[in-house]
């Protein structure tokens, strides 16, 4: 059994309405199974599903609510840490929402290598900003040289191909966040051909 904790908050609304949706399953400890698909990537899905009494993994953290009990995939807590389950009422009958901010963000450990650590500040903190603009960048190499030191070389795509305003957002923006957080980065350049501008975000 793990040991894993989660803090992944149902709130009564939802817990009130998945109550309802599984007695409509009319099976004796029938609960959900919550899980992320694509963990730590931009693509990454939240997902719930039901959990059939002769299907519980006993590698999943249950937790216990009032009528019914949620099963926690292992590999998706990391990724799930101050999620939040809800039902809003609307006139149409209600929806489930599911918050999860940590969902896209990679989990780095302490011996995590200096490119895990680059994609984690790229996801965790530069993407979300470049997301308003259409835009995202990814690591593409990481080139240490004698007397120079380590350069990242980034390659941004979307709205921020093409973009005039690249090279602004890549010193002022991309390159001090990294810096901050990576003291032993030494530079960052950006690889992307930016004659393409069919995508861009300012002309």
């Amino acid at each position: 059994m793990t040991t894993e904790i989660s803090n992944i908050k149902i709130t009564d609304s939802a817990q009130q309405y998945l109550t309802e949706l599984l007695a409509k399953q009319e099976t004796d400890g029938i609960g959900v199974r919550i899980f992320v698909e694509h963990p730590g990537t931009p693509r990454a899905e939240c997902c719930m599903s039901y959990s059939q009494p002769d299907e519980h993994n006993p590698e999943d953290l249950r937790l216990d609510y009032e009528q019914f009990s949620a099963y926690i995939d292992t590999p998706s807590i990391p990724y799930l840490q101050d999620a939040v389950i809800d039902y809003n009422k609307d006139r149409f009958g209600g929806q489930l929402t599911f918050r999860a901010p940590n969902s896209k963000v990679p989990q780095v450990g302490e011996n995590a290598s200096l490119e895990e650590r680059i994609n984690y500040v790229l996801q965790a903190e530069v993407n979300p900003n470049l997301a308003s603009h259409g835009g995202n960048v990814q690591l593409v190499d990481l080139v240490e040289e004698e007397g120079v030191g380590v350069t990242a070389v980034l390659k941004f795509g979307g709205g921020c191909q093409g973009c005039s305003a690249v090279d602004m957002t890549l010193k002022q923006g991309v390159e001090v966040t990294l810096k901050q957080q990576i003291p032993e980065l030494t530079q960052v350049v950006d690889e992307t051909d930016h004659s393409y501008t069919a995508n861009a975000f300012y002309k």
